[in-house]
């Protein structure tokens, strides 16, 4: 049987080679014969640059940079022959690198992104992949332009503080963002506005910390950010707060797009990079997966991408996850056959499913990739 192991990473635990790993040596204890095909998945967070540096080669190039308060933190540029850089926000601006207890949209800054961008201009890309996700910042960008060279000032000329709350009071922009003639792209399966019910402050606040509170000062702060932008920097698109994508990172997507970037699918990108859809023509099954399988993961994240290729194939797929909270039928019509969780695997939520999921899940995945070779290898 021919099996195709394409997951994302389980977000906070196991990075995407590392699951599809575990759930291949599983199977490999039940059907040896088996042929096991292992492409790692990326949408544009964490894990961005580990994929793409597997597909594409290239010179991986140590970047220290800032995290979104500021402090020292470890990044990374690649560098194709092709003169592409790639780069991950999540490096710079991540969720993951603040403590619960920092987690505040209203003062974290995006400048850290800026230095890596900047990093990658200087090594002579010409166009620079930038993949969005996993963010902790919510400041469309602002802290990322600032380092590029252009400062926010507020009405009385000075340079505001950083963070997304500080923007309520921006009024122009001081400086011009240097670029040396790269173009920028956003690397994101996140179609939300910057603005609005559906936009940044108010899809993805609460979960970098927000209160709702903090959610209408931060969308009116980015009101106003999305003004400026479009008055003071050249060739930003009109409607900037109402674009597609803008809204990814928490405005990320808009400030490249200011900047005369564009969008681009992450999950595309990545799949034109592996050959993934020669490796989905000669699958009998697919396996993928992320952390948490929820409504979200079916507006073009990895396992929407996958499964939805999967079933214009006629192939079934199956999603491993660390949690499942999508119904059968919503998650059928996206192309999945069947869905696992390892909380479910460890007993449930009243069992200790999750904590065991979060502190045991390469011993789960084995688990269930020997579970699914019970069921599925002919």
């Amino acid at each position: 049987m021919r099996v195709l192991l394409c997951p994302d990473k389980f977000a906070g635990t196991l990075a995407a080679q590392e699951v599809a790993t575990a759930v291949a040596e599983g199977w490999r204890t039940v059907a040896t014969d088996d042929d096991l095909l292992i492409r790692p998945l990326a949408d544009g967070g964490p894990g961005f640059v580990a994929v793409l540096a597997d597909a594409l080669g290239g010179r991986r190039i140590p970047v220290p940079t800032v995290d979104p308060l500021g402090r020292p933190a470890a990044g990374e540029i690649l560098l194709t022959d092709d003169g592409t850089a790639y780069l991950e926000s999540a490096q710079a601006c991540g969720l993951h690198l603040l403590a619960p207890a920092e987690r505040d949209p209203k003062a974290t800054t995006s400048y850290g992104l800026g230095t890596l961008v900047t990093a990658a201009v200087e090594q002579g890309a010409h166009t620079v992949v930038v993949g969005l996700g996993g963010s902790g910042t919510n400041d469309g960008g602002a802290g990322m332009i600032t380092a590029l060279g252009a400062t926010a000032l507020d009405e009385a000329g000075r340079a505001l503080p950083y963070g997304g709350a500080a923007l309520v009071g921006v009024a122009a922009l001081d400086g011009a963002p240097r670029l040396r003639g790269a173009t920028l792209v956003a690397a994101t399966d996140v179609d939300n506005p910057l603005l609005g019910l559906h936009g940044a402050s108010n899809v993805y606040g609460p979960q970098k910390g927000a209160t709702r509170e903090d959610v209408l000062l931060l969308d009116a702060a980015l009101e106003r950010w999305a003004a400026v932008l479009e008055k003071d920097l050249p060739g930003c698109p009109p409607g900037l707060g109402t674009l597609p994508g803008g809204g990814a990172a928490g405005g990320l997507g808009a400030a490249i797009l200011a900047l005369g970037g564009r969008c681009e699918s992450g999950i595309d990108l990545v799949t034109r990079a592996i050959g993934l859809d020669a490796a989905l023509d000669a699958a009998d099954l697919v396996i993928t997966g992320e952390g948490s399988f929820d409504h979200q993961s079916l507006r073009g994240k990895v396992v929407a991408g996958v499964a939805g290729a999967a079933r214009d194939r006629g192939v079934p797929c199956v999603v491993l996850a660390g949690r499942v909270s999508t119904g059968r039928r919503e998650a059928a019509a996206a192309g999945v056959t069947d869905a696992y969780s390892l909380v479910e695997h460890f007993g449930g939520e009243e069992h200790g499913g999750v904590e065991a999921a979060m502190g045991r899940p390469a011993e789960g995945l084995r688990a269930l990739g020997a579970r699914l070779a019970r069921q599925w290898s002919r």
